[in-house]
């Protein structure tokens, strides 16, 4: 038994398919194979159920996997005490945002923590919520910036700031002229929203419950009120399709042409944004350099917390 053959098997309990397994572990699909094989010939178990389209665990192979992961997390602490007696923040640091704070973070960030902490480059992951919980929870991630609330799994979490949303509308629209807007008001707009797997469209749905409606099954709804991106969302309502909520750190600081942005009145709805990471990591001053550097950042309109 090795680690790279326990690298494997949680690298195929993880993507449930052997080719993106071997992709993401940089080997060969008949490599990891055989190595995976030869691991339940040595156990005398089996681990996976290989169907016609996708790769099952069973239920005694779940439980090898914990264990696994267990195993590559310690040997990863081992390597890490070490590198901490020669330079606590050495080495990169793997971080992941979701979409909805990457693009207005990370620029900024980055810069930051290339001025600060040189020594440790940034691996940057964007993706949804529940993925970088899945990536933080296989070792995959060291740590992860993320807007709460999201479920609990044993996690370390520092609060990083609160932040305000915003309304988008189009500059011709009525409400384009106001210095603020009510939630109730935005109820016969039509809403313009991220689609499903965005942690940020749940939060709109809690500001405008009513638009919950459009979630459904329902394709041809969901094709008219959904955007892959906050981006495309504001393009979107530039062209006077509808109306759409968007954090505070997406507005651009330039006044566009085509697009106004209207405060909510009291009370603001806001979203937290914190960053986690595994109880395990003993990386404890990288953690507290990455947010230094982003309590270096502007950050123009949000409630730092500390």
């Amino acid at each position: 038994m090795t680690l790279t053959e326990l690298r494997y098997i949680v690298a195929v309990a993880r993507e449930r398919h052997f080719g993106r397994a071997a992709e993401a572990c940089f080997v060969s699909q008949p490599t990891l194979s055989v190595a995976i094989k030869k691991l339940e010939d040595e156990l005398e178990v089996k681990l996976f159920e290989r169907g016609a389209s996708e790769i099952t665990v069973t239920p005694l192979g779940e439980e090898i996997v914990r264990q696994a992961q267990t195993v590559i997390e310690g040997a990863a602490g081992i390597k890490e005490t070490a590198k901490r007696g020669k330079d606590p923040v050495s080495g990169p640091l793997r971080l992941g945002v979701i979409y909805t704070i990457g693009p207005y973070l990370l620029p900024d960030l980055v810069k930051h923590a290339i001025d600060r902490v040189p020594q440790m480059p940034l691996m940057l992951q964007e993706n949804f919520t529940a993925k970088l919980l899945d990536m933080l929870r296989t070792g995959d991630l060291d740590c992860a910036i993320m807007a709460e609330p999201f479920p609990d799994t044993g996690l370390a979490v520092a609060p990083l700031y609160d932040e305000p949303f915003m309304v988008a509308v189009p500059k011709t629209h009525a409400l384009a002229k106001r210095k603020h807007v009510s939630a109730e008001e935005l109820k016969q707009e039509t809403m313009l929203l991220l689609g499903t797997g965005h942690c940020f469209r749940d939060h709109v749905l809690e500001v405008c419950p009513e638009y919950a409606r459009f979630s459904s099954d329902a394709e041809g709804i969901r094709k008219s009120f959904e955007g892959s991106s906050l981006e495309t969302i504001k393009y979107m309502v530039a062209s006077g399709m509808g109306v759409t909520v968007v954090p505070q750190l997406s507005v651009p600081k330039d006044t566009q042409p085509h697009v106004r942005y209207v405060a909510f009145s009291a009370p603001v709805p806001t979203r937290r944004v914190v960053l986690a990471w595994r109880r395990t990591f003993t990386r404890y001053e990288a953690i507290a350099a990455l947010r230094n550097a982003i309590y270096a950042c502007e950050l123009e309109g949000v409630a730092r917390l500390s």
